[in-house]
């Protein structure tokens, strides 16, 4: 990897730096080791101002669409070249293993290769109103997009909204996370080595107080894209009130695997692996919670004791949590967790050595309506409730204001097709948590957000639709 230790922001075209600098920490060392500019007021106005010439020059949509696939597809074999030394940037940044980091890339490259297949399929329909009428649809671009990026998976994330937003003709200012904002940079780099047109794309790193809020506020945004937290992303949505604009938000979830008495508890455990475990359990879709039936509960508790502990002993795949302060607001909920009468199975304490570890924690009976049951940890902490009918688990299930993800782990087919209508969720995971992909549409309900990211449905939260009504002179 390379030595380089600071970063600039991408302003229309150009590297520019900044006279505050932010410092970027190694999670698992808790030593700072990089840092990045932090927009300035002046930034902020450029990277708008350059996206409205954009978007008002037509530099995207002036050309066949096909030109525009092409681009996407450009920027898509650039990031492919990045992989090795992305991911080793990423992973030092972030904490997660170097696998996972550099399989991020190689995700960000597949959103803009997905999304280059549908540049030239953005199709308006025609409406018959009688003989005297011609009455037809066009979607034009949203215009400006600012899209405001989390740290858990800044790179992947990025190219989830930013490929849909060019393909339809979109300019977009990127608000990076301030405490992984060095890899994301790559994507501009990408972007720029593939000939994207200057203004069409602007990565600008800040605290969400200033530079997000700043953002999302300028005259010049015509929608706004978030993914974060419930209190940041309502903020945004009281900003965007008052210029009514179009958001998009993935706010979160506090989501619920119900497993049943037949399920294939060897594939349960490698649900769980990927479910809470993964990356800290730093993921908005995460395993959080468990819904045991009664007869295998015990059953299933000791598995995943057995499981939890073994990941904690895996050098490679057990990471750390991003920071100081969320490490210590994740044993501040264990603790709270304990008070509340949960039973911890295992784990519930920081893990001894530098960086910020917490253990692979579970908790089994946790009671509804507790802080562990209804709230998002974000951290590698699995709570276990036990139910006893079919009804029940979907009841408990729904029991909280998120509504992301769920899932339901059972050999009976018509109870998992149940389960699917009866879950409150914007995606269903049967048999295999985080099962679909790219092409799948992503977003929640409740507390989790509205609107929808990946597949082909994301691509018309960038469009807006025109109808063109024409009365036929008669002969």
């Amino acid at each position: 990897m390379s030595e380089k230790t600071h970063w600039l922001n991408f302003v229309a075209g150009e590297w520019l730096d900044a006279e505050r600098h932010i410092e970027v920490e190694d999670p698992s060392s808790g030593k700072v080791f990089a840092s990045i500019a932090c927009a300035s007021d002046t930034d902020i106005d450029a990277a708008m101002v350059a996206a409205r010439a954009c978007v008002n020059k037509g530099e995207l949509t002036r050309h066949r669409p096909l030109e525009r696939a092409a681009l996407l597809r450009r920027i898509a074999r650039e990031l492919e070249q990045m992989v090795e030394q992305g991911g080793a940037l990423l992973a030092r940044e972030n904490g997660k293993s170097l696998a996972d980091a550099q399989e991020e890339f190689a995700i960000a490259a597949r959103y803009f290769d997905y999304y280059a297949g549908m540049a030239d399929k953005i199709e308006g329909t025609s409406i018959p109103l009688g003989e005297d009428y011609v009455d037809f649809t066009y979607y034009e671009p949203m215009g400006v997009s600012v899209q405001i990026v989390p740290w858990n998976f800044p790179v992947d994330i990025c190219a989830r909204s930013l490929a849909p937003a060019l393909a339809a003709g979109c300019a977009v200012v990127v608000k990076s996370p301030e405490n992984t904002p060095l890899a994301i940079t790559m994507i501009a780099t990408a972007c720029q080595r593939a000939g994207l047109p200057e203004g069409a794309l602007s990565i600008l790193c800040g605290y969400g107080h200033e530079t997000g809020a700043a953002l999302v506020a300028h005259r010049e945004v015509d929608q706004i894209v978030f993914t974060g937290s419930v209190p940041t992303g309502q903020a945004i949505l009281r900003a965007a009130a008052d210029r009514a604009t179009p958001c998009v938000m993935e706010l979160g979830g506090k989501s619920a695997a119900v497993v049943f008495a037949d399920a294939d508890l060897d594939n349960l455990m490698d649900s769980v692996r990927w479910g809470i475990f993964f990356n800290g359990g730093q993921v908005c879709s995460a395993m959080s919670r468990m819904l045991v039936q009664r007869d295998i509960y015990d059953q299933v508790l000791a598995r995943v004791i057995t499981f939890a502990e073994k990941m904690g002993s895996d050098s490679v795949n057990f990471t750390p949590l991003i920071s100081a302060q969320q490490q210590q607001r994740v044993l501040d909920m264990c603790e709270r967790a304990n008070q509340d009468g949960a039973r911890l199975l295992t784990g519930g304490k920081a893990q001894i050595g530098d960086g910020y570890y917490v253990a692979p924690t579970v908790f089994a009976d946790v009671a509804p309506g507790t802080e562990l049951f209804c709230q998002e940890v974000f951290g590698p902490v699995l709570a276990i409730t036990p139910f006893d009918s079919e009804e029940e688990a979907y009841a408990l299930a729904n029991a909280t204001e998120y509504g992301l993800v769920a899932g339901v782990f059972t050999r009976d087919l018509g109870r998992a097709m149940r389960a699917s209508r009866a879950l409150q969720a914007g995606q269903v995971f049967v048999n295999e948590w985080y099962a679909g992909g790219i092409e799948t549409p992503f977003g929640g309900i409740g507390l989790s957000g509205f609107g929808r990211e990946k597949g082909q449905q994301a691509l018309y939260s960038y469009v807006r639709t025109k109808n063109v009504a024409i009365r036929v002179p008669k002969a």
